[in-house]
């Protein structure tokens, strides 16, 4: 019984094709919840595919309803060896993104794996239907070689609605949260910094998307008969965008700037670059916050971003003053600012600046989070990782994304690690959704070698300061 030997099983899981057939199994299940249509899916996915597998682990598993989104249930699933053990509460998604099959390359099946040399390609295989299997499928090997005895408690969260927004999560946290009670959070989701550098990022980012819109009037008019005397709200909202972020993505509004990169976060960030593998986009040095590195701008910055815009027919343009304009934007930003003010703060700023006529509503907003990189937690992570691995893991103080990270931070308190087993060309909302089959081998290994670490600790975990 030794850590060498369950780091073995679990790549043998991947060698045999054994972690393949589960996942194309799970793959095969189109659990998109954006689809209402989908929602007997999304409940299959758990009764007929999850629930029996992590009962053979010997978990006591249970579909709870979601109290704010009906059609997105979650699935609880507790393993306790003894209540007085400490417990790791472990989270994934089962659903995934609309999958779009049209859009996908000729020979590719977003509901079907398709092995294509080292990748595999199919919709949940990054997101996150890959990550938590490994994860499973690690702990199972754990446990086969510790005898069925870890030395402490394991909780599954498994959340069918995060790519609709996790709506309902935050609630069943509060409501479950003597059940879903833990010492640590491990998460698995969104991507490492690169494709063979081991990951450990500590939160995420928040976002808030805001809509702004103008509506001058109700029908166009024609430019020769009335322009220079009618205002056009799409020239009014492109002057009000550029009030808020100018040429160079550089963020404008002083209320929606952090106060400064923290020592700690810059510290971490300064050995991160940001991934120029050949699946990545090539970065632009040049935008947006003046003075700080890429990974400080990506990881420990707020940036504004217009997602979508539009006035009148762009595919079918007439010489007419549109009567309306409408731009989508998002707020990503980091600890230190506050979600619930954002629309409120763009609202009086362009208030302020003239702009009074534009609309703005707030769409959807997540908190951002981050566990002090001085956690004890923190430095045992990344030595268990270096420890399986050979390299040093990178550290993110936070995800440049954003994941619903606040149920576990702040309605349950739970200092929270998150091990990511994807990288940032996967593709992952996109068509051609892939994983390479080295990077699963090694998420395999570096998750046994956590959940074997977490038995050698028990019971004397550290006390953490999240």
């Amino acid at each position: 019984m030794d850590r060498p030997t369950a780091l073995a099983r679990a790549a043998e899981q991947l060698d045999s094709g054994a972690f393949l057939t589960d996942l194309a199994r799970r793959v095969a299940l189109p659990t998109e919840s954006a689809d209402p249509a989908r929602e007997p899916v999304l409940r299959e996915y758990l009764t007929a595919e999850m629930v029996p597998w992590v009962e053979r682990l010997g978990f006591t598993a249970r579909v709870v309803e979601n109290p704010v989104s009906p059609r997105h249930p979650f699935l609880v699933a507790r393993r306790v060896e003894d209540p007085a053990l400490p417990t790791v509460l472990t989270y994934g998604h089962g659903d995934v993104q609309p999958a779009h099959p049209e859009q996908w390359r000729a020979g590719l099946d977003p509901w079907r794996i398709v092995v294509e040399g080292d990748r595999w390609y199919g919709r949940g295989v990054a997101d996150n239907k890959g990550q938590h299997s490994v994860n499973l499928t690690a702990l199972e090997q754990v446990l086969a070689v510790r005898g069925g005895r870890l030395g402490y408690n394991v909780t599954l969260l498994l959340d069918m609605g995060e790519e609709f927004g996790s709506p309902g999560l935050d609630e069943v946290c509060a409501l479950l949260r003597d059940e879903l009670a833990a010492d640590l959070l491990i998460g698995s989701d969104g991507p490492r910094v690169a494709a063979g550098r081991p990951t450990v990022f500590l939160g995420s980012r928040g976002s808030v998307n805001l809509t702004l819109s103008v509506r001058a009037r109700g029908e166009a008019h024609h430019s020769g008969n009335w322009g220079g005397v009618l205002s056009n709200p799409a020239t009014v909202l492109a002057n009000a965008l550029a009030t808020l972020v100018d040429g160079h993505g550089r963020l404008l509004v002083d209320a929606l700037r952090p106060a400064g990169v923290p020592a700690s976060v810059r510290e971490a960030l300064a050995d991160v670059p940001v991934d120029q593998g050949p699946d990545s986009p090539v970065i632009d040095p040049s935008w947006g916050e003046p003075g700080l590195t890429p990974s400080e701008r990506l990881f420990g910055w707020n940036t504004l971003e217009v997602l979508a815009m539009t006035a009148g027919d762009p595919d079918a343009p007439v010489n007419a003053i549109p009567p309306s304009a409408r731009a989508h934007c998002q707020l990503r930003f980091v600890v230190g600012t506050d979600a619930a003010s954002v629309a409120d703060v763009v609202r009086d700023h362009l208030a302020a600046a003239g702009f009074g006529a534009v609309e703005v509503t707030q769409d959807h907003a997540m908190a951002a989070t981050r566990l002090d990189p001085d956690d004890p937690w923190v430095p045992w992570t990344l030595a268990s990782m270096q420890r399986t691995t050979g390299a040093r893991p990178a550290l993110l103080p936070n995800l440049g994304g954003s994941l619903p990270n606040h149920a576990f931070a702040h309605v349950l308190g739970l200092p929270t690690v998150w091990v990511p087993h994807s990288y940032p060309g996967c593709a992952q909302h996109a068509p051609d959704e892939h994983l390479p089959v080295g990077l699963v081998r090694e998420s395999l290994q570096v998750m046994a070698g956590l959940w074997w670490d977490l038995a050698e600790l028990a019971p004397a975990w550290p006390p953490s300061h999240p």
